[in-house]
């Protein structure tokens, strides 16, 4: 059996397309670019990240409320009750007079009061441009999600593949091996092979069922996975190719390509100057503040001898911070820390995309060669269990060697469909470590989710309690 370079599938992985397909689906066989494109539209974790940076995005307006004013209206009623006794002036020498008076009345007031920050130590654009930070840093960490969901599909479809066939390899094992069992008594009859023969046979049926058994656990593990991921019971799976054309054609390019482009070290960027901002913010503290504030109350009733009243004013207010206990000058040595945690994080995000490009790399370029290895296994495999077969016909051969040359076929099969798999998988890994395994490279014909839309919708939202999608 020969297989190009572009990895098609074996005929034990047809067989399975046929015989273990799961559902109902039976017309058409699914590919591996519409699993990706289910698992990018239905997979809860790439949902549950899209979740997420709508949350972000409201960052943004909360940061610009700061450049907005805020507003109240006040308001209050009641009944009092009212007693004063006051001294009335009299003349030298006569005596006091005194008045009183006493009743109910109700008090009622209404008052609007307005407040608008004109100066506050640059806190609310440096927390503006910081929210906008975030939003990055979590569209940036959605990518990354969606390379490692995609990843995982591919994993998963290829599993299935791989496990099916090994499925139909293990049964077709066990018809082989009952097939030299049924051979062994007919020639113990005979007297051309001893007890010891049949019993060899027997044993290694029973390993080959065992085997089968654990093909087939295998196989049911990795339609689990497949449901998890995709979102779907796999039906009548096509083969699989590798993504070669998509990345780079040597080690340098692909490196300088990931430690630039990847979403894990963008949303590392991104963290470091939403940090950077962070210090800019607590040293905001140490500034003047300066408000405006204006003010109208009405009142009625506010006293027996006042029928109504009203009072309106508009104050500009400066407040310098002198000293807080310390705690402005925490935050800022702590906002300080945290940029050089950053910064070290960006170094440890492009070390680990370094390591996983050069890490896919040598798994692409050992699965080409293990391809081209396992396939002159395979044929020399084969040729060898020819040749025992017909010495043991002549009586050159014990049934010991057919047995082992026909464990020595299964393995080097089963070898085969594993570095097949090994190949596709290893250069999705690859697409993904240079941060390039996404809908649009890959051309998956899916409407791609756009993360700036929901941003526009809310970033300069005065009021409303209900988000975009009506919730």
């Amino acid at each position: 059996m020969v297989v190009s370079d572009g990895v098609r599938a074996t005929l034990a992985v047809a067989a399975m397309a046929v015989c273990l397909g799961a559902g109902s689906r039976t017309a058409a066989a699914d590919t591996l670019t519409g699993a990706l494109i289910q698992a990018y539209q239905n997979n809860p974790q790439i949902n549950s990240q899209r979740a997420l940076v709508r949350a972000t995005d409201e960052n943004v307006p909360i940061a610009l409320s700061g450049y907005r004013p805020r507003m109240s209206i006040t308001g209050s009623a009641g009944q009092q009750s009212v007693s004063s006794t006051t001294r009335q002036s009299s003349l030298p020498g006569a005596p006091a007079q005194y008045l009183t008076q006493s009743g109910y009345n109700f008090p009622h007031a209404v008052g609007v009061t307005a407040t608008q920050t004109l100066f506050n130590g640059f806190q609310t654009s440096n927390r503006t441009r910081q929210a906008e930070s975030q939003v990055l840093a979590a569209r940036a960490a959605l990518r990354n999600i969606e390379q490692n969901v995609l990843l995982g599909a591919a994993t998963a479809y290829m599993n299935v593949l791989r496990d099916g066939a090994l499925v139909e390899l293990q049964r077709h094992n066990v018809d082989v091996l009952s097939e030299q069992v049924r051979q062994a008594r007919d020639r113990l009859r005979v007297g051309e092979v001893t007890r010891t023969d049949l019993a060899q046979a027997e044993s290694r049926l029973a390993g080959g069922r065992s085997q089968a058994l654990a093909a087939e656990s295998n196989y049911k593990t990795s339609v689990a996975i497949y449901r998890q991921v995709i979102g779907t019971q796999p039906g009548l799976l096509s083969p699989g190719a590798p993504v070669d054309r998509f990345t780079p054609r040597n080690l340098n390019d692909a490196v300088a390509l990931g430690t630039a482009q990847h979403p894990s070290v963008i949303t590392a960027q991104y963290n470091l100057d939403a940090a950077a901002l962070q210090v800019k913010i607590a040293e905001g503290a140490l500034y003047p503040t300066v408000s405006l504030q204006a003010s109208f109350q009405k009142n009625w009733e506010s006293a027996l001898t006042v029928l109504e009243s009203y009072n309106a004013s508009v104050i500009s207010q400066l407040s310098i911070p002198l000293y807080q206990g310390g705690s402005e000058y925490a935050t800022i040595r702590q906002a300080k820390e945290t940029l050089g945690q950053r910064r070290l994080d960006l170094d440890v995000a492009r070390d680990q995309v370094r390591q996983g490009v050069v890490q896919a790399w040598g798994q692409v370029e050992a699965a080409k060669a293990n391809i081209q290895a396992t396939e002159a296994q395979v044929g020399a495999a084969e040729i060898a269990l020819n040749g025992v077969r017909e010495e043991a016909r002549v009586g050159q051969r014990t049934t010991l060697d057919v047995l082992n040359a026909q464990q020595e076929l299964v393995n080097a099969r089963g070898s085969l469909v594993t570095a097949q798999r090994d190949r596709v998988v290893a250069s999705y890994t690859l697409l993904s470590s240079t941060g390039r395994l996404a809908p649009e490279v890959l051309g998956l014909g899916v409407q791609r989710y756009d993360a700036q839309t929901h941003y526009h919708q809310v970033r300069d939202s005065w009021v409303g309690v209900r988000t975009p999608d009506g919730q």
